[in-house]
């Protein structure tokens, strides 16, 4: 029979890092309980494979299942392969077009590499809601529907600003919420996860299972984690993402950039740290030596500890002795007469997304040619020989063909 540790000890660990729980008292009862029969909870985190690629804003809540996890309870991560078709209107003011199960099965499968990184994959369960909804049938559906109103889903913030505005709502949107809601019925879910975006749909779980004769799960929320800005959710459409797949020095560099501010709320929401542990660094750790910690564990979770280690070496001979790190992007381009502008040099080798941007990043003072800060995006390269080329924390080597 499994040992879990005092009830007060796990309640701390799983309130770092938490928005809100819902109730609190129902969850220290639900571990009171597993403690005394030695049945570990059902903890449930589902996610639409809606995009092929994780940024760390993704892994905040899968940190918390894997919390869940190191206290020996069962995490079950639910890839909503049936639910990622309809498309979750969570904060949307338009529908979202649906994506093609083609889409849905490629994410999928990348989905399940990826949150291995955080998650013990022999302690996993991965379910796909698929697995029940596929085999129901038309008059279960039509049932399940009946258990929820329109006026109780018109309560939800976006659908009540879309129907205000006059704006359409498609019936299948309406129809997520319950589709997620009986995901709980059908897992049997103790506690759910998701983010605070998530807890109108958390919330319709718990009185999905109250009207199927089961106990209500335990709702639990994570923040929205900020991004490179420290003010904007972290998106890489805004372009202030740490994608989990980017290099070593990449992400290191990335984490660097931060405030010192926002550094502590990355270690509470994206590390294991203990509260304590994070409050006694805050007095007594210098804040660059804390900076550099965090970015080692991050990259040390997503890649590993030597490519953690080499990346700050690598940083800190880049950044703070102004050299240039051991292994460096190549890049070959063909260069008419041997030279090019830098501006059309930058978008051609991938350090800015276009002409404009490259101007943009020049003015802006990021941008150095073997060392020297460059301040005219007109100017004229010459490939005599390689040259190396750095925006920001990202390095190229460039030579012509």
């Amino acid at each position: 029979m499994p040992t879990f540790a005092p009830v007060d000890e796990q309640l701390t660990y799983l309130k770092k890092g938490s928005a809100e729980i819902i109730r609190e008292a129902d969850l220290r009862a639900k571990l009171e309980k597993s403690r005394t029969t030695g049945k570990p909870l059902r903890v449930k985190l589902g996610m639409d494979p809606t995009a092929p690629d994780l940024h760390l804003g993704h892994t905040v809540v899968l940190r918390k299942l894997k919390h869940f996890q190191d206290l020996g309870h069962t995490a079950i991560f639910l890839i909503g392969d049936f639910t990622g078709m309809i498309g979750d209107p969570t904060g949307r003011s338009v529908t979202r077009p649906p994506l093609t199960r083609e889409q849905i099965e490629q994410n999928a499968e990348t989905y399940k590499a990826q949150v291995f990184k955080i998650l013990d994959p022999a302690k996993t369960v991965v379910d796909f809601n698929r697995r029940w909804f596929g085999p129901m049938s038309s008059d279960e559906f039509v049932r399940l529907a009946a258990r929820y109103t329109v006026s109780q889903l018109l309560e939800r913030e976006d659908f009540h600003k879309r129907f205000q505005d006059e704006k359409p709502i498609s019936v299948h949107e309406l129809l997520y919420p319950l589709v997620q809601g009986y995901d709980s019925v059908a897992l049997e879910a103790d506690v759910e996860l998701g983010g605070t975006d998530q807890k109108f749909n958390l919330l319709v779980g718990r009185e999905l299972q109250r009207s199927y004769g089961q106990e209500s799960q335990v709702v639990l929320t994570t923040p929205i984690l900020e991004g490179l800005d420290g003010v904007q959710k972290m998106s890489k459409s805004l372009g202030n993402a740490i994608g989990i797949h980017e290099p070593p020095l990449e992400m290191y560099g990335k984490i660097m950039s931060i405030s010192d501010e926002m550094m502590w709320r990355y270690y509470e929401l994206l590390t294991d740290v203990q509260v304590a542990e994070i409050e006694k660094m805050k007095t007594g750790t210098h804040p660059m030596q804390a900076k550099k910690d965090l970015a080692r564990r991050i990259v040390a979770d997503f890649h590993s500890a030597e490519a953690a280690t080499k990346a700050g070496e690598d940083w800190a001979k880049q950044f703070q002795k102004r050299g240039v790190p051991d292994e460096v992007e190549e890049v070959t381009i063909e260069a008419a007469d041997g030279q090019m502008r830098l501006d059309k040099l930058l978008a051609r080798v991938g350090l800015a997304d276009s002409i404009s941007d490259a101007v943009r990043k020049v003015k802006q003072k990021s941008v150095r040619l073997d060392g020297n800060l460059q301040t005219d995006p007109t100017g004229v390269i010459e490939f005599a020989q390689p040259v190396t080329l750095q925006v920001g924390r990202r390095i190229k080597r460039v030579r012509t063909a």
